[in-house]
């Protein structure tokens, strides 16, 4: 983490970035519409709620993590992992591991029954995508995904590194 502060903000954003910022309020409204994710997890066969896709999928694209880098990640309370672990440790979806490095410690891991779950979430999904996007040309769809992922990236950058900007000093 940086102890640099940030940058100041300006005043009002680019054009750019007001159109990036509409496009993805679009895009997270459509994915996160109910009828949507009751779709998804239809053709998937999955009985899963929201919170519980998304931490099966950081899950299944790290190592065994623990409940509170998983939050990190995800950008959720602690709080709110721990719940949804064991909703998925109960549905078998996913396991707690002593974490290697610290004997007090777990680590979150799916179960092969998670992993088909992911496996078969991220099939539906993808031929979803597939068709909505079967006009874009093979570099445009790279491009976009490694901005996506760009994107991504700095924003958690920039929410952990305003997180410490705002905890008091320790003593």
């Amino acid at each position: 983490m940086s102890t640099e502060p940030l940058p100041a903000a300006p005043a009002s954003a680019s054009p750019e970035v007001i159109e990036i910022e509409r496009a993805l309020s679009r895009i997270t409204y459509l994915s996160t519409r109910a009828r949507q994710h009751e779709r998804l997890m239809a053709l998937a066969g999955v009985p899963l709620d929201r919170a519980a896709v998304a931490l099966l999928r950081q899950i299944a694209d790290s190592e065994p993590l623990r409940p509170g880098e998983l939050a990190v990640r995800l950008g959720v309370e602690a709080s709110h992992v721990t719940r949804t672990v064991q909703q998925l440790q109960k549905s078998g979806y996913a396991t707690r591991v002593p974490d290697p490095h610290d004997g007090r410690a777990q680590r979150i891991q799916l179960t092969d029954t998670g992993r088909q779950a992911i496996d078969r979430i991220r099939d539906a999904g993808a031929r979803g995508m597939q068709l909505a996007l079967a006009d874009w040309s093979p570099e445009e769809l790279r491009r976009l995904a490694s901005l996506f992922h760009r994107m991504v990236d700095d924003f958690l950058t920039y929410a952990v590194d305003e997180e410490t900007e705002q905890q008091p000093p320790s003593a």
